[in-house]
């Protein structure tokens, strides 16, 4: 018997263009934005000029690197001060994010620790969030359609969720003529996150057959565009690609859960200043290779070896292709597209016993197909670092 629950955003806006809607999808949410922005704002102005346009008021918030603990504090307090009714976020997945929060904790109160899995208190939320419409500018996390907010706590050294199906968005509008400005190297880590974010809910035990469409036609688009729109950020054809393999990924992970990858690169990012995409580019490679043989030596019938060969035959294009040349193929893809390893941000051998206990807690660590033993994890930090 077939059973899964599926959410998403109330509205889905995709398309090269789209952003001119923007107008009507704001009708009747509010009487004051906050618009939650990058460090630069550059990429606001269409949206500020939309609200100028149309008599609304609002009030900016700069998002800084990662968003924190305090970075939903000061947004809520900030947007409260105003008397902001609904939330733009327009930025990568560090904005989208910290809007998700700020709209969550508008209209629920309290603190982030009230709500935050692992470090907080895990209390639920009650009420919806504030209306909240998320435009992203970059091609990689999918956060526009996740029921999730990744904050760091720096005091705890690690990145943990604000996690409700009311966070859900109430418009993801993705213009993928929004990120034909990226810069090559943000284009490889966002878009090499967002492959990692249509592969591991496809092996994931929680994938179902509406995750594993999304999943599959996600890879097909990584597969033939994330190379040209490293190499070519102009062509649009990859850009709209690459939005739509993001998009597909954040519909993916937030129904399927996603694996060790974002196990380890969520407390990654808590204990060493690095790009979250940039993490998860670095760890599939060896994730993709401990899995396949821990699941071959104690799983050998299990059905993620099987999508693992079908996800090799669509990154290569080879029909004939084994598991292994699934991840031959995507080591060679992060060496083209010049990800770091994990060392330049800092990680030694004296880490690994910390980052593995505490990946070990993690929601996504419960979504990898198999149960890695901490040598296994030990193993995959060294081929990464």
């Amino acid at each position: 018997m077939i059973q899964f629950e599926f959410a998403t955003a109330a509205r889905i806006i995709f398309g090269t263009g789209s952003l001119g809607h923007l107008e009507s999808l704001m009708a009747g949410m509010g009487r004051r934005a906050l618009v939650v922005l990058g460090g630069s704002g550059q990429r606001a102005e269409p949206v500020i000029q939309h609200l100028v346009f149309n008599s609304i008021a609002y009030t900016t918030f700069n998002v800084l690197g990662e968003p924190t603990t305090a970075t939903a504090r000061e947004g809520t307090a900030l947007a409260r001060r105003e008397g902001c009714d609904f939330v733009i976020g327009i930025g990568g997945g560090s904005v989208i994010d910290a809007g998700k929060a700020i709209a969550a904790l508008l209209t629920n109160g309290g603190d982030p620790l009230d709500y935050l899995e692992v470090i907080g208190r895990g209390q639920p939320l009650t009420q919806a969030a504030a209306p909240y419409i998320a435009i992203p500018t970059t091609a990689g996390t999918g956060a526009e359609v996740t029921r999730n907010a990744v904050l760091g706590s720096p005091e705890h050294l690690v990145k943990v969720s604000l996690r409700s199906p009311l966070m859900l968005p109430a418009v993801a509008l993705i213009d993928p003529e929004l990120t034909v400005t990226l810069p090559p190297p943000i284009t490889a880590s966002t878009g090499l996150d967002a492959l990692t974010q249509v592969i591991e809910p496809y092996v994931s035990p929680q994938a179902t057959p509406l995750t594993d469409g999304f999943c599959l036609d996600g890879m097909h688009r990584a597969a033939r565009s994330l190379r040209t729109a490293y190499r070519n950020g102009d062509d649009l054809d990859a850009r709209e690609d690459m939005a739509l393999a993001s998009l597909e990924g954040g519909l993916a992970l937030a129904n399927a859960k996603l694996g060790a990858v974002h196990g380890f690169a969520g407390v990654f990012g808590g204990m060493f200043d690095s790009p979250h995409g940039a993490v998860c580019a670095a760890l599939l490679p060896p994730v993709m290779e401990v899995n396949l043989r821990a699941l071959l030596e104690r799983q050998p019938d299990s059905e993620a070896l099987y999508r693992y060969e079908e996800i090799a035959q669509i990154l290569t294009g080879d029909p004939d292709a084994t598991a292994l040349d699934g991840v031959v193929w995507v080591e060679k893809l992060v060496e083209d597209l010049l990800i770091p390893g994990l060392g330049s941000y800092g990680l030694t051998k004296a880490d690994f016993p910390a980052l593995i206990q505490k990946a070990g807690r993690s929601s996504s660590m419960k979504g990898n197909p198999i149960k890695l033993t901490d040598e296994e994890l030990a193993e995959i930090l060294e081929k990464a670092i």
